[in-house]
């Protein structure tokens, strides 16, 4: 950070649905592009902003985080109000917070958390199709959760990452993992101290085959212990993804993640009358 500039670290939700993911891509709609012009605006000078964690293509969040560098001196409220009115409904900032130099918002990252959302029911959904993941029959939960169980602890997720996935090792940190319904609303929740390419998607896609009876729960510590991407099921569709927690050390000083139900989060359970 150059002298005279201050960081400021922002709080992000957005609806992925119709853009190529966070990261820029020339010629593309992305997450960062768009939140980057808005605060460049704002602070009437270029803006390059760094993230928690970089979702893909379709992936949405509810509690991402950012952090830029700037030498403007703007309220902190009128960065969050002059990038709301700058960017596209499906992206908001909800806080900002002018934290030390030496904060940066994925290297200072104690955790991270992710929920994949999954929809039983028979038919097909219209209103959520860009926000859950479809079943069609009923998942046995059960047995999803319990064969997930194993993931948690330091392991080597090789066989649960993609392929074109750039990391020098696949060693990874699961805290908690947890599968759970309410209503036709299956989740899947994951917090990890960092994840490899697809590594969610890739887990969920496999614990979706025990929900649906086609693998044996045990089967997951057998394909996590092969390191064999080969052995682990589908990537689960990247609509029903969400960040929805990032963790730092309390001297940070940023806003308590906020948990919301599931269904809070993405749409009603079920129809009524108002």
């Amino acid at each position: 950070m150059n002298a005279g500039q201050r960081r400021i670290a922002v709080g992000l939700e957005y609806d992925g649905a119709r853009y190529a993911g966070w990261q820029l891509q020339a010629g593309l709609a992305t997450i960062q592009g768009e939140v980057q012009r808005a605060l460049a605006a704002v602070a009437a000078h270029d803006v390059r902003i760094t993230c928690a964690g970089r979702t893909d293509a379709a992936v949405h969040a509810t509690w991402q985080v950012a952090h830029f560098d700037t030498g403007a001196t703007r309220p902190l409220r009128g960065w969050v109000l002059g990038a709301n009115s700058l960017l596209p409904s499906d992206i908001a900032l909800n806080w900002a917070v002018e934290v030390d130099g030496d904060f940066d918002a994925r290297r200072s990252a104690l955790s991270r958390s992710y929920r994949y959302c999954i929809l039983q029911r028979a038919t097909r959904p219209a209103l959520l199709r860009d926000r859950v993941c479809w079943a069609r029959t009923p998942l046995d939960v059960t047995a999803m959760h319990e064969a997930a169980q194993c993931l948690i602890g330091e392991h080597d997720f090789s066989a649960f990452r993609a392929a074109e996935c750039q990391a020098a090792n696949a060693i990874r940190r699961i805290d908690s993992i947890g599968v759970s319904a309410d209503g036709p609303l299956v989740t899947i929740e994951v917090t990890a101290n960092a994840f490899v390419h697809h590594m969610v998607r890739n887990i969920a896609g496999t614990l979706l085959e025990v929900g649906n009876s086609g693998r044996a729960p045990a089967s997951v510590a057998e394909t996590l212990a092969s390191r064999d991407r080969r052995r682990a099921g589908i990537t689960a569709p990247a609509c029903g993804l969400y960040l929805v927690a990032v963790r730092y050390p309390p001297a940070a000083g940023l806003p308590e993640v906020l948990r919301a139900r599931p269904w809070a989060m993405i749409g009603p359970a079920s129809g009524g009358t108002a």
